[in-house]
């Protein structure tokens, strides 16, 4: 287990202005910890903290504060989405938030527990994570009793619709995924009936940044990973990458033998490649 975090964002969850705001605030030089920057902002001390965390945690900015590739691809002025007006742009930025295991509940919850069960009990995922930390002897002196609740409860408030209820909640940049359903009583499901279903280029730039190889089968762990991250079904899973070697003939090609079902890589092509067709940037 990587060292875990889950503090830093102040119980705050994402606003869906936060990223734009917090790239604009590092590109014009500005530094989170100066004494200016809740002037800057516009917001409150806590807030800047969160902003930063956030924008790390999304993989924007890097360990030296500085924007990323990915950062500067999306939300400069002249960038793909910097406004966050697609919805591939969210389900982006929520491969990137697991990905990049920054914050640790994020892939602790979407694919470790996931795996397991659909159903979420919000105490037995609480105790999914201790377990976790203590099976670790680096990781049990960072994991503390409220913190883990209170960054529990930002989870839900990031993916859960009905946990926004408030003008001041009605704008969390991840909750239109409708990827958590609250069922009350603590009790949450992974939503395998979404709106939309993540877009055939954005799912190839994820399989992309986290494999290699040049022949992927379903039952790889890069396939199943990314079947939970974005609550897949073996059809969706099939259907997405049937769509994907139509959309890239002798690139991708999808192979059926014997019952075996890969996905076969025939030419370079890069993530960023898939970003640049998905958002008409070729």
């Amino acid at each position: 287990m990587a060292r875990p975090i889950f503090s830093g964002h102040e119980s705050f969850a994402c606003k869906s202005h936060w990223l734009k705001r917090g790239y604009d605030f590092v590109c014009e030089n500005n530094n989170f910890n100066d004494d200016n920057a809740v002037v800057v902002l516009g917001v409150g001390k806590n807030m800047v903290a969160a902003i930063r965390v956030w924008m790390k945690a999304f993989g924007l900015i890097d360990d030296n504060g500085d924007t990323t590739s990915i950062a500067e691809r999306l939300l400069a002025n002249d960038g793909y989405d910097p406004y966050f007006e697609d919805m591939g742009s969210l389900w982006l930025m929520h491969f990137n938030l697991i990905n990049k295991n920054y914050a640790t509940a994020y892939k602790t919850t979407f694919v470790d527990y996931h795996q397991q069960r659909n159903l979420i009990d919000k105490m037995k995922l609480h105790n999914f994570i201790k377990h976790l930390c203590f099976d670790e002897a680096n990781c049990r002196n960072l994991y503390n009793e409220n913190t883990v609740k209170r960054d529990i409860g930002v989870l839900f408030h990031n993916y859960c619709r009905s946990a926004n209820t408030g003008v001041e909640d009605s704008n969390m940049l991840l909750a239109p995924l409708n990827l958590i359903q609250d069922m009350g009583d603590g009790q949450y499901t992974f939503n395998y009936d979404t709106i939309g279903i993540v877009p055939t280029h954005i799912f190839l730039y994820a399989l992309l940044s986290i494999s290699k190889e040049e022949s992927i089968s379903f039952t790889s762990d890069e396939m199943k990973t990314l079947a939970l991250i974005f609550c897949l079904t073996n059809n969706d899973l099939l259907s997405i990458v049937k769509q994907l070697c139509g959309e890239y003939p002798g690139i991708l090609v999808f192979s059926d033998n014997s019952g075996i079902k890969e996905l076969q890589i025939k030419s370079n092509i890069t993530k960023e490649q898939a970003l640049e067709r998905y958002y008409g940037a070729e």
